[in-house]
C-alpha cells in the first residue's frame, strides 16, 4: 500500500457501523483532505465508496492479520465499544480494553507516526480506581493509549450522546434521555453533544482532528475542538479546552 499524496489523510476507522462510528464514516468520506478511509469491523458495513476500503475482522483479540492494511496511515477514529449491561463484565472489559490495547500494538507498529482518536466517555478514571466499571475501563484504556508511543492521542469524553436518528435504545436510561432531551439540554448543554456533532468540522470534532495535522491548521483545529466533550492530547487536558 503507497503512502498518502502531499496534504491527503488515510484514515483508519473502526466502530463505523455503531451510531458515532457512522457519522465519522460519513463525514470522513465526504472530506476533501481525506484520500482513503480504511474500515476495519466485525461485519459488513452494505456501502461502497470509491474512498472507502473495507476490511472484516472478527476478532480484535488478535489483530497482527491487519500489520499490513494499517501500514502508511495518518490518523485512527476508534470508536468501537459496548453499552454498560448490555454484555458481562468480562466481555465488557474484553472489548473496552482488551481490544483497544491489541489494535493500538498492530497499529502503532506498522504506523509509527499516526495519530489516535479514541472515543471514551465523561467519568473515565486515569486512576483505575473507580466502583464504576465503565469509567475504571475507560480509564485503563486511555493509560495505555497514552503509554503506547503514539505521534498524539485524542482522547474524547462524551456525556449523554444524543442519537439524531431514532433508534432502539439499548436501556431505560437512555430512553429516558432521549424522551427528556430538549429539556435536558437546555438546563445541563455541557453534558449533551449530538451525535454528529461530536464527529464533525461544524460540532468542532473528531474528523478536525484527524485531518487537521495533514492540511497544517493546527490552531485553527486547536480553537474548534471548544465543545461539550474533553479533548486530551498527552495525558494533560488540550489547552483548547475551556
Amino acid at each position: 500500500m503507497s503512502g498518502p499524496a502531499a496534504g491527503r489523510t488515510h484514515l483508519v476507522l473502526v466502530g463505523a457501523t455503531g451510531m458515532v462510528g457512522g457519522y465519522a464514516l460519513r463525514y470522513a468520506l465526504e472530506h476533501p483532505a481525506v484520500e482513503r478511509v480504511t474500515v476495519i469491523g466485525r461485519r459488513t458495513l452494505g456501502i461502497s465508496h470509491t474512498k472507502l476500503n473495507e476490511i472484516l475482522h472478527p476478532n480484535f483479540s488478535d489483530c497482527s492479520a491487519l500489520a499490513e492494511s494499517l501500514l502508511h496511515q495518518d490518523a485512527t477514529i476508534f470508536c468501537l465499544g459496548a453499552y454498560t449491561g448490555s454484555v458481562s463484565d468480562t466481555e465488557f472489559h474484553t472489548i473496552t480494553v482488551d481490544y483497544t490495547v491489541e489494535f493500538a500494538r498492530v497499529l502503532h507498529a506498522s504506523s509509527p507516526s499516526v495519530e489516535f482518536v479514541f472515543l471514551s466517555g465523561r467519568g473515565a478514571d486515569p486512576t483505575e480506581r473507580s466502583r464504576i466499571a465503565f469509567a475504571r475501563y475507560k480509564g485503563e484504556a486511555e493509560n495505555a493509549l497514552l503509554a503506547a508511543g503514539f505521534h498524539a492521542v485524542y482522547i474524547f469524553r462524551p456525556a449523554y450522546i444524543y442519537p439524531v436518528k431514532p433508534r432502539k435504545e439499548p436501556n431505560l436510561g437512555y430512553r429516558l434521555l432521549r424522551a427528556i432531551f430538549p429539556a435536558f439540554r437546555m438546563l445541563f448543554p455541557s453534558q449533551v453533544i449530538r451525535a454528529d456533532g461530536i464527529v464533525n468540522l461544524s460540532g468542532r470534532g473528531m474528523l478536525v482532528v484527524s485531518v487537521a495535522q495533514q492540511l497544517g491548521s493546527g490552531d485553527c483545529f486547536a480553537r474548534l475542538l471548544c465543545c461539550p466533550t474533553q479533548a486530551e492530547r498527552g495525558g494533560r487536558k488540550a489547552p483548547w479546552v475551556r
